[in-house]
């Protein structure tokens, strides 16, 4: 008999479980699963097969929705091989582009720094590509209905993917902590909405035990099969480098579901034979909700959870629940975890959207990693560094009108709108003032 194609393993102690088992969890004891691949085609196959896929992405004769349009499963032998096409729900999500704009690189000091804007998928953030490969497993397994906890950016993915497979979707967030954007995007793709009093934390804690007893398929990123689809940033990312790796990988970190996927992934990349080294990995938290940064200084002995409070929502988050994955993906990659203030978020969030490619505050908290490094010479200005950008830039409206438009002192980048009088010589005024800038 030939053994299992894919498998899910504790991390803990080991136990495996059928990768179509339901519980997200170990039976044997409660620790986390991660899926194990059987990969039997070796590097070079497996780059003419993504070459190929790649190729065909604008194909005419391709259908508009068809799994080889996305980013997450043209890698699907190191995601979710035996998943097939017909079982797949996908919108597509990837192809992300990696953008370089001298302004950026200016201000952090890294020469040719390059951002993977992961703000280009459907719902506007990289969780889709998680979610691509949640979802798919929820249906293959026939779940009564899929649920999340979330800061935003998770329930709006849920709720747009949970639509396109039929199936329903309970979401739960902390009230008055959610931006308005993806409050809206949740909203509108009809996922069932609770508002808790209480944090991201509490909201979490509250679905792992409802969803124990009411049968919930929960697909936050304790959800082995949401790292599988979100590890697919870092493949197509070395795709896009021709498989030559940059020196560095440098991320936001809120519950650390993209550190462990992006250190699974690239651990996984080079045991295959794709790359012959590691990228180092920069996790990068809020200072107003950095345990985990806290934790790497004193060598991941301690692990304390804090109360949150950063501008940053998609990272504000003080108990992050893939915490043992991401110390991993730390230690794997020879990685460092900094913390940087909201002042430097939104200084680098404002850099990053005056340059015209924008993102959420979350995302910025990325730049301003890069940035803190390089004057901290952890980083070396020729360095080859990508930011992971992680969310579009009106996915949090709010923050942007209060940076430009709050009464008041106005921040050192703040584009502030200026009344005038309908006439066209205080237009012209203005547009005098502009050109001399």
């Amino acid at each position: 008999m030939s053994l299992p194609q894919t498998v899910q393993r504790c991390e803990r102690c080991g136990n495996e479980h059928a990768e179509g088992a339901s519980s997200i969890e170990c039976t044997a004891c409660g620790g986390l699963l991660e899926l194990v691949h059987r990969v039997t085609v070796d590097a070079a196959a497996l780059k003419a097969r993504f070459d190929a896929r790649l190729s065909r992405v604008l194909q005419p004769d391709v259908p508009p929705v068809s799994p080889e349009r996305s980013g997450v499963w043209r890698y699907r032998e190191l995601v979710l091989p035996s998943a097939t096409d017909a079982e797949i729900v996908s919108h597509p999500e990837g192809n992300t582009p990696l953008l370089v704009r001298r302004v950026v690189s200016d201000w952090t000091g890294v020469d040719g720094l390059l951002m993977k804007h992961e703000g280009h998928n459907p719902t506007g953030s990289f969780k889709d590509r998680g979610m691509t490969a949640a979802v798919t497993q929820a249906r293959r397994i026939g779940a009564r209905a899929v649920a999340c906890a979330s800061t935003g950016n998770t329930s709006a993915s849920l709720a747009a993917y949970a639509a396109l497979a039929g199936l329903p979707a309970l979401v739960i967030v902390p009230k008055g902590q959610v931006a308005m954007g993806k409050l809206a995007q949740t909203l509108a793709y009809g996922a069932r909405t609770l508002l808790v009093d209480g944090d991201f934390d509490t909201t979490l804690a509250l679905l792992r035990a409802a969803g124990e007893s009411l049968g919930l398929y929960l697909v936050n990123s304790v959800n082995a099969f949401r790292i599988e689809g979100q590890k697919a940033i870092a493949f197509e990312l070395l795709h896009q480098l021709a498989w030559d790796p940059p020196d560095w990988i440098v991320l936001p970190a809120g519950n650390l579901g993209n550190t462990a996927a992006l250190g699974k992934a690239l651990v996984e990349a080079k045991r295959i034979g794709l790359i012959g080294r590691l990228p180092r990995i920069a996790a990068v938290q809020a200072a107003g909700a950095a345990p985990f940064a806290t934790s790497f200084a004193n060598r991941f002995r301690t692990h304390e959870p804090v109360r949150a409070e950063t501008v940053a929502t998609a990272i504000r988050i003080g108990d992050p629940a893939s915490w043992s994955r991401g110390v991993r993906a730390i230690r794997d990659t020879d990685g460092v975890v900094l913390a940087v203030t909201d002042d430097e978020i939104l200084e680098a969030k404002a850099v990053v959207d005056a340059a015209g490619a924008g993102c959420e505050p979350g995302s910025a908290a990325a730049v301003a990693g890069v940035r803190s490094l390089i004057r901290g010479g952890t980083i070396n200005p020729g360095d080859r560094v990508v930011a992971i950008l992680t969310g579009h830039i009106l996915k949090d409206p709010a923050i942007l009108l209060d940076y430009h438009a709050a009464p008041g002192r106005p921040h050192s980048r703040a584009n502030v709108p200026v009344e005038i009088p309908a006439s066209l010589a205080a237009v012209e005024a203005e547009l005098v003032r502009l050109v001399r800038r």
